[in-house]
């Protein structure tokens, strides 16, 4: 699948993936529509995309879902269509089931989950109409097997792959393709922002997310993952093997995450 004259919507557009997303994005001849809450932060990434006349930017905070019927007219106003939409925004969390408040958990469903799933409803029958479209969805290795530490992180991923599954099943019918990215670790500051159990931010990097795929690397797997329209991509170095491990040796991924106690 070619970029060429697609209009592509990303949400977390104004940093880590989402950012390298838009740069990489830019050389191809498409154009961006970039979402995040901060306007500011989104302007920025405009300025140093290749061509800024074919960006336009549409701030909006995916904790309100109730509005995004609202906020995809306001997107399709930008170029008259979408053709992708990039389900990046969210958030991450570090800290123990029994010390992270409900609050939080909550906080995570409402970005991570219901947030994406309001916004992508809301973009589903301009696609339909249109019988063609893609979602691609940021989920997590997180979303394929768990880790201590990130139990609502984990809870919030898991759902986003029922979701999404469902959905591409329902819509084949329509040329609507659906595409889960599951990241493994990329060096973006996902850790620092994550939340802890009081709802308050880490503010401090994980070794492991420090160590991960420099975020411009994994933006260049990503795109080829979207431009061959693949149903799961995993992307990262070794953490990948989780997925097999999952599948046919469940208690050695058991035994060998908690070895590696991961932060």
């Amino acid at each position: 699948m070619s970029f060429n004259n697609k209009v592509i919507w990303i949400t977390g557009a104004s940093s880590g993936i989402g950012k390298a997303l838009a740069l990489e994005l830019s050389k191809h001849d498409c154009k961006l529509i970039l979402s995040a809450r901060r306007e500011h932060a989104l302007q920025e990434v405009k300025q140093q995309c290749k061509t800024p006349d074919h960006v336009a930017i549409l701030p909006f905070d995916l904790a309100n879902y109730g509005n995004m019927f609202v906020v995809t007219d306001d997107a399709k106003k930008c170029f008259g269509h979408i053709d992708i939409l990039i389900n990046n925004g969210g958030i991450s969390q570090r800290s123990l089931v029994i010390d992270t408040d409900i609050s939080v958990d909550k906080k995570l469903m409402e970005i991570d989950y219901l947030g994406t799933v309001a916004l992508t409803k809301a973009v589903l029958p301009h696609f339909v109409e249109r019988k063609s479209g893609q979602f691609v969805t940021v989920t997590s290795l997180m979303g394929k097997f768990s880790s201590p530490y990130r139990s609502g992180y984990c809870g919030a991923k898991h759902a986003l792959h029922g979701f999404f599954d469902a959905l591409r099943m329902e819509h084949d019918k329509d040329n609507i393709k659906v595409t889960l990215i599951c990241p493994g670790f990329v060096n973006t500051d996902v850790a620092k922002n994550a939340l802890v159990g009081d709802g308050t931010k880490q503010n401090t990097q994980d070794t492991a997310t420090q160590n991960g795929l420099p975020v411009n690397v994994f933006a260049k797997k990503m795109i080829t993952a979207i431009q061959k329209q693949k149903f799961e991509a995993y992307i990262g170095r070794k953490e990948v093997l989780g997925i097999s491990l999952k599948r046919f040796f469940p208690k050695f991924l058991h035994w060998y995450v908690l070895k590696s106690t991961v932060r």
